[in-house]
């Protein structure tokens, strides 16, 4: 079996199901990341050609960039997604269904080296076949799972409002509990809703003209990627 669901019950008594990739998708998305690196690569190499040996220089760099960087940027600021991977409808989550975080996505991606050793992500392949999780060793270092994107799943159980990003930085805590309370948002009055969501201040602006429970899932929106 190459792929599976999870099921992630939150401390709130919500749950949250999440199709896992296998080695397939992943390796396919890996791929595809890979002749994407390597045609910026080429082009910008030959851009650079001219510059002889301070060229051959900045194209070492760009390397170096694309091959550290390149994942960790998309994983954090794209919802979890390198262009490879969107490709695949996949995405990075924390293993409790939250955006991926800086730190682990550092780690995951660091670990690479290691999941490639002897050749070709051996040790990681066979790290994910025997992960129930299908995760490599990057991914259990980090706390990670690679799954099927599902945001059209999770914003049909979202009631409508205007998307938003939150005003200050969240942990993962506090983005799950931004989405578990919008999901729970059916099971309230507008009036009881507005008055837990009015305790998120600062994320709520009582000066605007939208109600608070309407910010905040206006929120939740952004954080399960849809902007």
């Amino acid at each position: 079996m190459l792929d599976t669901l999870r099921v992630i019950s939150t401390p709130e008594g919500v749950e949250l199901t999440l199709r896992l990739a296998g080695p397939v998708s992943r390796g396919l998305a890996w791929l595809m990341d890979v002749i994407i690196r390597l045609v910026i690569f080429a082009v910008c190499s030959a851009t650079l050609a001219g510059l002889e040996q301070y060229g051959t220089g900045m194209a070492m760099i760009l390397w170096f960039l694309l091959e550290w960087f390149y994942p960790v940027i998309f994983e954090v600021y794209r919802h979890g997604a390198t262009p490879g991977k969107s490709l695949m409808k996949l995405r990075t989550v924390m293993d409790d269904g939250t955006p991926v975080s800086w730190g682990a996505s550092m780690t995951r991606n660091v670990l690479r080296a290691i999941d490639f050793m002897p050749l070709m992500y051996v040790t990681g392949f066979l790290s994910m076949i025997i992960s129930s999780r299908f995760q490599r060793l990057g991914d259990l270092a980090a706390g990670t799972v690679v799954v099927y994107s599902n945001e059209q799943r999770y914003g049909q159980m979202l009631p409508d409002a205007p998307i938003q990003s939150p005003r200050t930085r969240l942990l993962p805590t506090e983005q799950r509990a931004v989405i578990d309370f919008a999901q729970r948002l059916p099971g309230w009055t507008d009036e009881r809703a507005d008055e837990l969501a009015s305790l998120a201040e600062p994320l709520v602006d009582q000066r605007k003209t939208i109600a608070p429970r309407l910010q905040l899932v206006g929120i939740a929106r952004y954080l399960l990627g849809q902007r």
